[in-house]
């Protein structure tokens, strides 16, 4: 316990639990708004736990207990057992090759009894803390490739090891750790490097590899036919027009058939293909003719199928309108047309039932909470906290950003909760116990913690 803090309001940031506090019940409103009938007791129905929105009432319940044992703890725990909770959670990760239980594709959960633990969400938390104690030793030059490998590695091996669990969503967001490391002075060029791969996987689902290697071999020679006077002065430039060529053509020819074929399992890929309206050209299809009807038809169907849950999404956001369709009055809501829709998809309930304004208001909300653990961190004076707010705003920034633009159709569904909205145990916990160890960092801010 914190003997030096006493009074547990006592630099306390009470703008950020109210903020939380709002986000929590905004989602059980909406997981409310999901499951409830009239047919249903509302008393009876919270108090029995049965039902999902009680269900998340009762982690709130949980969630709240932890956060008065974290704001009652002295703040130098979380650097003193920094290095052992992350290896704690990567024992964590690899216990689910062993005691884990298969949920939609994915054997990242271990079975509790009253909750389903998915060690990766919660690794989440120990990253953090293990990347800001790592960035905050007093002899860590980030400048140094050396040091910038070993981020790396914390940040991204339960990237890895998720990605093994079949759960590759969730993977993604550990790319989030690049925000507070190009803050602590990641050169940009990683990130440079990072958005033309982006540009480059973007532009591998709109053309054939063969269309994309041609037009990177006539940019290559037009740019040295054109700069043929400037490479005469300086001979680097022609090694760095060659080096770019190469490494796009490799890119494109070689890594991006090789994730979709062996890393992203068939329904992954179809799922991002299908988004921009594309056959997969890397499926196993055993095709026995272009006119087989019964083989288009179930390619049609197989389509069909992996669209369903987005088109359902964007229609029950659309039919909100702007002033939307009033709370419990949505048809597609109440109709239970949107599979998922209490957990990855409950953003189109704020859609449907409050409409424009009230997406508007809750991601004004989402926001507000980014930028208010933006400006925690910048006035903290010990790196290790610094460096733990940034992960927190990232690790929100990365999930309310993917979450919504999958509801609305612009990413591949990739099974990415709304902080502090979605349905799940794991998810609440983790952002509450994220921000709740951010708020007790930040109740010492005057203090120097390594």
């Amino acid at each position: 316990m914190n003997q030096n803090n006493p009074a547990i309001g006592k630099g306390i940031d009470w703008v950020l639990i109210g903020l939380y506090a709002l986000l929590v019940m905004i989602g059980l409103l909406c997981i409310f708004s999901v499951e409830y009938r009239t047919t249903d007791g509302v008393i009876e129905s919270f108090l029995g736990f049965k039902k999902n929105y009680s269900k998340q009432l009762l982690y709130f319940m949980v969630c709240i207990a932890v956060a008065v044992f974290i704001l009652f703890t002295d703040s130098k725990l979380f650097t003193a057992t920094a290095n052992i909770s992350y290896l704690a959670g990567i024992v964590l990760i690899l216990a689910t090759f062993v005691l884990g239980k298969e949920i939609k594709g994915s054997k990242s959960w271990i079975p509790l009894g009253f909750i389903n633990l998915q060690p990766v969400e919660l690794c989440k938390i120990f990253t953090s803390l293990a990347l800001a104690k790592y960035l905050s030793m007093p002899d860590i030059n980030f400048k140094k490739s050396q040091s910038q490998l070993i981020a790396a590695a914390i940040s991204f091996t339960p990237a890895v090891l998720s990605i093994l669990q079949g759960e590759t969503g969730l993977a993604l967001v550990y790319f989030s750790f690049l925000i507070p490391m190009y803050r602590e002075g990641l050169p940009p060029g990683y990130l440079i490097t990072g958005f033309a791969m982006a540009i480059l996987l973007i532009a591998s689902l709109l053309f054939s590899p063969l269309t994309l290697l041609i037009a990177f071999f006539v940019l290559a020679v037009l740019f040295i036919f054109v700069s043929r006077k400037q490479m005469k002065r300086n001979k680097g430039l022609l090694g760095l027009v060659i080096g770019i060529w190469a490494f796009c053509s490799v890119f494109v020819g070689v890594v991006v058939p090789f994730t979709f074929k062996h890393v992203f399992k068939p329904y992954q890929s179809d799922r991002i293909f299908s988004m921009v309206g594309v056959d997969n050209p890397f499926a196993d299809d055993s095709t026995t003719g272009l006119f087989n009807l019964e083989e288009q038809k179930a390619k049609q169907k197989k389509s069909a199928q992996q669209n369903y849950n987005v088109k359902q999404s964007k229609i029950a956001i659309g039919s909100g309108g702007f002033y939307g369709k009033g709370f419990l009055k949505g048809t597609q809501t109440q109709g239970d047309f949107v599979p998922e829709q209490h957990t990855d998809f409950i953003f189109t309930s704020v859609g449907e039932n409050f409409g424009f304004w009230g997406s508007t208001l809750l991601m004004l909300l989402y926001m507000a909470l980014i930028f208010r653990i933006i400006n925690i961190a910048e006035r903290q004076r010990s790196t290790f906290s610094r460096v733990y707010a940034y992960c927190v705003a990232s690790i929100i920034f990365f999930h309310v950003v993917v979450n919504i633009c999958v509801t609305v159709g612009l990413a591949p569904v990739i099974g990415i909760t709304l902080p502090l909205l979605s349905y799940g145990g794991s998810s609440l916990l983790t952002f509450s116990t994220l921000l709740f160890i951010l708020i007790r960092l930040d109740a010492d801010r005057q203090m120097i913690l390594r």
